[in-house]
């Protein structure tokens, strides 16, 4: 099991675009199984700060990443 402290969006987004690409897996075929717009899956990747949370937890489900939330 890998861990990543995620800080910003565009960690976030780093992360979703390793591990689909390590799946091999296109932007299109992702966004069709996270039933998420291409457009939407490009936002997330490019660490978009707006994005639709709903959106991203199924691109985060889709991928098999679950999301923690620590209080400090």
């Amino acid at each position: 099991m890998t861990e990543y402290g995620v800080h910003s969006p565009e960690e976030l987004g780093d992360v979703v675009r390793k591990r689909r690409k390590a799946l091999r897996l296109t932007q299109e075929e992702l966004a069709g199984v996270a039933s998420v717009t291409p457009r939407l899956l490009g936002e997330v990747e490019r660490g978009k700060p707006t994005a639709q949370l709903d959106g991203v937890l199924r691109v985060l489900a889709a991928l098999g990443v679950d999301l923690q939330a620590r209080i400090r």
